[in-house]
């Protein structure tokens, strides 16, 4: 079966597999992928050894796993315990850590384990975004070096790892309604609903509610219940005010 979601170099997908026991936290990862360009989610596993089964099972295949989004907290063996396994047994998979542990010591050890990207639970699609997108550059920079290269080709790789990317819209949004969302929230005196969106800029509502919600998710806007409207509850929006 052909590989989707070609990010239009003409390279192979980087195939992902998930390790996260907690199924709606896994479902939400394979979403966040699936909103991604050059990414292939092959699978999901709850378990250290079952991640390391499954990689081993692929290792020699002409489709290996290139990249593990891994849970640190796993039901059998810490996600560190599987990393270091990993790089013991030979295989070059890299890893992105996703955990709510914040120690510097963690954080060092996962490193030291091969860890290529840390993320830190809860983050937004804009964060998850930007640390795979970084990602994909630094793997393709890595993939077009031969066997010999030089210190500013491996200094470009992991530089590429660091820096700050433009995340895509989700397809279906356009770049000129969402200044129009973002406009209208930031000048409004109080928090909007998706039926104000509605009427002011002339979109059907369940396209207001996902702008509004893409500006949740990306942790620019605020959503909370409107409670004493008369008729179906709805939420109601607000631009997040940043300190200082």
């Amino acid at each position: 079966m052909p590989d989707a979601g070609k990010a239009g170099t003409g390279e192979a997908d980087i195939r992902v597999l998930v390790v996260e026991d907690e199924p709606i936290v896994a479902d939400a990862h394979a979403l966040y992928l699936g909103r991604l360009d050059g990414f292939v989610h092959v699978g999901t596993v709850g378990t250290g050894q079952a991640a390391l089964q499954r990689i081993s099972e692929v290792a020699a295949s002409a489709e290996p796993i290139d990249l593990v989004l891994m849970d640190m907290n796993l039901p059998d063996l810490h996600g560190l315990d599987v990393s270091r396994r990993m790089r013991a047994a030979g295989f070059t998979t890299d890893i992105i850590a996703i955990t709510a542990v914040r120690e510097l010591n963690v954080v060092r050890s996962a490193v030291a384990a091969g860890v290529v990207q840390y993320l830190i639970k809860p983050f937004t699609f804009a964060t998850f975004a930007e640390k795979l997108l970084n990602y994909r550059d630094f793997h393709r920079r890595l993939g077009e070096q031969s066997d010999i290269t030089s210190q500013s080709d491996l200094d470009l790789a992991f530089a590429s790892l660091r820096t700050r990317v433009d995340v895509p819209l989700p397809k279906g949004l356009a770049e000129q309604t969402l200044a129009g969302v973002i406009d209208l929230l930031k000048s409004s005196g109080r928090p909007v609903s998706a039926t104000e969106i509605t009427e002011h800029l002339g979109i059907a509502r369940v396209t207001a509610r996902r702008y509004l919600e893409y500006l949740v998710d990306s942790g620019s806007a605020l959503r909370s219940p409107r409670y004493g409207a008369p008729g179906r509850p709805e939420n109601e929006y607000s631009w997040k005010r940043r300190k200082g």
